[in-house]
């Protein structure tokens, strides 16, 4: 019943046969962890998850009272395919109140934000062509893209005085409409992840001007990964107000998720919307999220859209959840505040950071800064041309030490 290994038929497509498995930020902070039990003082800034200042994952009593309040034969039951209609509707109210957009917008349940995105990939973006996204992306874009057979294409994000570069976003919009004939724009802002870079009023005038324009000549949808905007500064939320100028020219689309701002991250409660003034295309579009619904995880946690979507409508409860969740933003804007104060000190080379999980500094040898500092018992998370700190999971009182070692680390990779 045994076969060698060099008589061993490929079972697999060739597609599949080099994808790894791992994620080297789970790697990495799998050692900090292994590091620190066996009792070396570590300071661990890698996984993307809040943690509380003694090191446990801060969590919100008022979800999982909602959780328990859920009824056992509803939650046990099949959701409908493309979510429940309240969980669905107060997602949109959670985004545009009862504003005109809300009118103008239907939505789908997905597992997470990283559902959204998926349906957002493969309904609008033909197989082989390419989403467009600034350099700095959260890494799974691309593993999305390639298991759906799509690419990704990026543009500097930066321009000399370390602002958003409207003018390689225009370069590259104009180049995806002239060759693929539609475009797909990824932007993760409020509090981009890996940067912590949030676009501000002009630079939002910027990218709205370029979209409307370029929507003119081929269709384009503009898609906002919205997983840390509750944690912004305080215009983290007017983002909604100049993406509103682009619905009419172009298609919003917004991925929402629970995982940050309910801090449900193993729960997997997400949608995604999407915002047409025309009912007819917006007929289409429903259909065809339903459909990709069906079609990847059939439907999604029950007992979660319920407990999120009375978290999200009850008046009382969505209080006492807003006020859990400031409670959390204010302890992550603690550390925001000390990590500028220490690296402005340090002359670290860095974007606007005003609030989010992450931050990167930027530097000419990530890998080699990265390994300098792990050997000082500092993780970060190597990327191209910065090391990316997640100041979610990073306490307070260990910011100090990160930043000094940041600043060791770079100046021994040079």
């Amino acid at each position: 019943m045994t076969q060698s290994a060099a008589h061993t038929p490929p079972f697999l497509i060739e597609a599949a046969r080099s994808r790894s498995g791992d994620d080297p930020i789970f790697a990495l902070n799998a050692e900090a962890q292994r590091r620190a039990k066996a009792g070396e003082a570590v300071v661990n800034a890698t996984l993307g998850a809040l943690m509380d200042d003694q090191g446990k994952l801060a969590v919100m009593k008022s979800v999982f009272d909602a959780l328990a309040a859920v009824d056992p034969q509803r939650a046990a039951g099949y959701a409908p395919i493309a979510g429940e209609r309240g969980f669905l509707d107060a997602v949109v109210g959670d985004l545009f109140g009862a504003s005109e957009l809300a009118r103008c917008s239907v939505a789908a349940a997905t597992p997470g934000g990283t559902g959204a995105l998926h349906h957002a990939i493969v309904n609008f973006l033909e197989p082989g062509q390419a989403l467009l996204a600034p350099e700095y992306y959260w890494g799974p874009y691309k593993t999305l893209a390639d298991h759906t057979r799509r690419k990704v294409e990026t543009f500097r994000m930066f321009d000399g005085a370390r602002r958003f570069d409207s003018a390689a976003f225009e370069r590259a919009l104009e180049g995806q409409v002239r060759s693929q004939g539609r475009a797909l724009v990824l932007l993760n802002t409020p509090c981009n992840n890996p940067t912590g870079y949030s676009l501000d009023a002009a630079e939002w005038s910027d990218v709205t001007r370029i979209v409307r324009a370029a929507a003119r000549r081929a269709p384009v949808a503009l898609l906002v990964d919205h997983a840390y905007a509750k944690f912004g500064g305080p215009n983290a939320e007017r983002w909604v107000e100049h993406a509103a100028q682009i619905v009419g020219d172009a298609l919003l689309l917004v991925a929402w998720t629970a995982s940050k701002s309910f801090a449900q991250y193993g729960a997997r409660v997400g949608a995604l919307v999407a915002v047409h003034p025309d009912e007819t295309e917006r007929k289409r579009i429903d259909n065809a999220l339903a459909f990709s619904c069906r079609g990847t995880w059939s439907n999604c946690n029950h007992a979660g859209q319920l407990a999120i979507g009375k978290l999200l409508s009850d008046a009382t409860l969505r209080a006492r959840a807003d006020a859990e969740r400031e409670a959390l933003r204010k302890l992550l804007d603690e550390r925001v505040a000390a990590f500028n104060t220490a690296a402005h000190a340090a002359r670290l080379d860095y974007p606007r950071y005003e609030g989010g999980f992450f931050v990167s500094v930027f530097a000419p040898r990530p890998e080699a800064a990265a390994a300098h500092m792990r050997d000082a018992g500092v993780f970060v998370v190597p990327i191209p041309g910065a090391l990316r700190i997640a100041l979610c999971s990073t306490p307070a009182r260990d910011v100090p030490r990160l930043v000094q070692a940041l600043a060791a680390g770079l100046a021994a990779a040079n």
